[in-house]
């Protein structure tokens, strides 16, 4: 393998945005249904269905998400080195759009799967991802000052949840 090759194999490593709980837990999917087998209630074809809905839902906002960051860079692309604030895109409804797409991943997977242990490797991944997301806001906070203070007052930090329950009040 040439020298180039690994180098771009390399960068693209840096860069590729894998949450190590979500990697974590769709493993431990894996290896927990072989151990200790939980499926889901109900017949697999819908299950199937709805989980290659999500994880194709996952892998396209995971997507979009990072063509939004690249096309707001100038220069190398170092995801975890913002050169600005982005606030288009999917970053125009939730402030973390790639960790909900990676959510959205795992969950996929899960019941794609038919297992009932998503319900606790996703909420284990949630819960410890949350704690990294408070001090990537905390940094954010601190490069980008009042820019983000007002992103972070507009924009959800996840969902929208906002903006769906002022949809459903309004019809």
């Amino acid at each position: 393998m040439s020298w180039s090759v690994m180098r771009r194999a390399a960068a693209l490593y840096e860069n590729l945005p894998l949450p190590a709980g979500q990697v974590v837990g769709v493993v431990a999917i894996v290896v927990l249904d072989r151990v200790s087998p939980a499926p889901l209630p109900g017949p697999r074809g819908p299950q199937r269905a709805a989980g290659a809905a999500a994880l194709a839902a996952g892998c396209a906002l995971n997507v979009w998400a990072l063509r939004e960051r690249r096309r707001r860079t100038t220069g190398e692309f170092q995801l975890e080195q913002p050169q600005s604030l982005v606030t288009t895109g999917p970053y125009a409804m939730s402030r973390h759009p790639m960790y909900v797409g990676w959510w959205l991943i795992h969950l996929g997977v899960g019941v794609m799967r038919g297992s009932a242990w998503v319900a606790a490797t996703l909420a284990a991944a949630v819960l410890v991802e949350h704690l990294g997301v408070l001090a990537e806001e905390r940094a954010l906070d601190s490069e980008f000052g009042a820019e983000f203070a007002e992103y972070r007052e507009r924009v959800p930090r996840y969902l929208p949840w906002r903006s769906l329950a002022a949809a459903r009040s309004t019809s």
